[in-house]
């Protein structure tokens, strides 16, 4: 039989509140140009899941006690991506995370795990909450230098490992910096690895903003598993336009089984790192990848690049020192005005700020960005 909810009323001052709060977020959404979230995703017709208490508890390939989940669909998510990350046929294993902070913990702690005492090797350019994950492990950790353009400086990197050869290195790779979308090689961080022939390692790809759609990109960066990666981490609210916080964690299933304990409760084996799972988040991502398949996705692909070569070029053809690294969706310039951050919401740090072009970007938006710009930098002469 069907479950039917309860019907609730909320007091009327309540519901003004709620419907204030709508209209705050329709207006406030034309002024987001700063932060990598993707909101042109219709996802209403899951609005009848939201009646059911769906926990997606423990391993997503195994049936546990508690039946209201959504693993069906989180497997379906899971081989999507593996198979655009190329994860070996036979040696892979995921599951849905909260976000890409706790893909990067997951990927920190399979190589803990597997490389007890190793050091973490990560560059001044990574998310801030590494720093935070490595403490959360109590991680040995060295940060190397970036290049101008926010790429790990390869040379530093190779130096610090070899002169460190008694500890196993823990290399945690950027494929999409915060800042300025700079992509880590990751073929070329193994082949550090391979020349010093360093016999254990761990390489973690943390692809939150990128991993969605590198995939899609030509040439085809160096990020994933066939080009060394040991596990990836991406975010699935970003450009794939979830509407709550989300993402997934990929890695090979050797790492993965270190961790595996069986718990009676759940009746089930529980390789992950919360347990409890949000359930709506995989039907959310199977919704997307389903309604737009790998064509859908490559279009957007597209169409985000084209919006950022055009916010690159019409901001310098107003004097405006705009730069991008190759195929990205980040246009980098010099931070305007505060004025300017606050309506935008630019995300801004050391005298730069920053536009990404999502799916959902209009010229229509960049056009009077560029022009607040300019207005204001007038104004402050």
């Amino acid at each position: 039989m069907e479950w039917k909810s309860t019907n609730t009323k909320l007091p009327v001052a309540d519901q003004k509140r709620l419907d204030a709060l709508r209209e705050r977020l329709d207006q406030d959404a034309v002024f987001e140009l700063g932060y990598p979230v993707a909101f042109d995703i219709n996802h209403a017709r899951l609005a009848p899941f939201l009646n059911y208490n769906i926990n997606n508890i423990g391993d997503p390939f195994q049936r546990g006690h508690y039946r209201l989940n959504t693993h069906e669909f989180e497997r379906e998510v899971l081989e999507f991506f593996a198979q655009a990350a190329r994860a070996p046929a036979d040696d892979w294993w995921g599951y849905v995370t909260n976000g890409s902070t706790e893909g990067n913990l997951y990927g920190l702690y399979l190589a803990r795990e597997s490389l007890p005492n190793g050091i973490v090797y990560f560059s001044q350019d990574s998310h801030y909450s590494v720093r935070k994950n490595l403490h959360f492990l109590n991680m040995r950790h060295i940060m190397i230098r970036s290049q101008p353009h926010g790429e790990i400086d390869y040379e530093d990197l190779r130096e610090s490992i070899k002169i460190r050869r008694d500890a196993q290195p823990i290399v945690f790779a950027n494929v999409g910096t915060t800042m300025k979308e700079a992509r880590d090689n990751v073929g070329i961080i193994r082949s550090i690895l391979d020349e010093l022939a360093i016999e254990q390692s761990y390489l973690h790809s943390d692809a939150a903003l990128c991993g969605a759609y590198c995939a899609y990109l030509e040439p085809r960066p160096s990020w994933d598993f066939a080009d060394g990666a040991d596990s990836i981490s991406i975010s699935g609210h970003k450009f794939l336009g979830a509407p709550v916080p989300c993402g997934i964690a990929l890695a090979r299933r050797r790492n993965v089984e270190r961790i595996a304990h069986a718990v009676a409760y759940i009746g089930t084996v529980d390789t992950t790192v919360t347990g409890s799972r949000n359930g709506l988040s995989p039907l959310m991502l199977w919704h997307t990848i389903r309604s737009l398949g790998k064509a859908g996705l490559r279009e957007r692909v597209e169409h985000a690049l084209q919006m950022a070569a055009y916010t690159e070029t019409t901001f310098r053809q107003v004097g405006i020192d705009a730069w991008r690294n190759p195929q990205a969706l980040t246009v980098v310039f010099p931070s305007p005005a505060q004025s300017v951050c606050t309506k935008w919401q630019l995300a801004s740090n050391e005298g730069i700020s920053h536009v990404i072009c999502m799916p959902h970007v209009t010229r229509a938006q960049i056009d009077k960005l560029r022009d607040d710009i300019v207005v204001a930098a007038g104004k402050n002469k």
